[in-house]
């Protein structure tokens, strides 16, 4: 069963993934559009569908998934674990952040520039590769 979950628990991190490497783009392309523009209102439903319909799930599942493959594989004392905890729990804050965004930007309020969500983009692409090679290469 343990492998089962394993293989989940990977779709589910991909799609969490793919969701907070994009939706940052969003809001690159979001905050050139003129409030109340038809442009605008596209990204705004672009946003919250990507959001609830696929981040939020996949977040879900891959700590669901993730908190059961810890407690039967007993991996909860490894350093490399705890050391890619503390790096979800981070890209968890990160997912909020994003959540916020797409609230401000639904209610017309974003104070934010391109250049912000360009370089926050970057912060779900390093925490994965740490996250990652720790769970790879299980350095300690």
């Amino acid at each position: 069963m343990y492998e089962w979950i394993k293989a989940f628990h990977v779709i589910a991190v991909i799609s969490w993934m793919a969701g907070m490497l994009y939706l940052p783009r969003l809001f690159v392309y979001h905050c050139e559009a003129e409030a109340g523009s038809k442009q605008s209102e596209t990204f705004k439903v672009m946003e919250r569908r990507l959001l609830k319909g696929i981040i939020n799930p996949a977040m879900i599942l891959t700590w669901l998934l993730g908190l059961y493959m810890v407690w039967d594989g007993h991996w909860y004392s490894a350093g490399w674990f705890q050391a890619k905890f503390v790096l979800v729990l981070v890209m968890s804050g990160i997912h909020g952040v994003f959540t916020h965004c797409v609230r401000d930007f639904a209610n017309d309020r974003n104070i934010r520039s391109q250049k912000f969500y360009r370089i926050i983009n970057e912060i779900p692409t390093v925490l994965m590769i740490c996250i990652v090679m720790l769970v790879i290469v299980k350095p300690f």
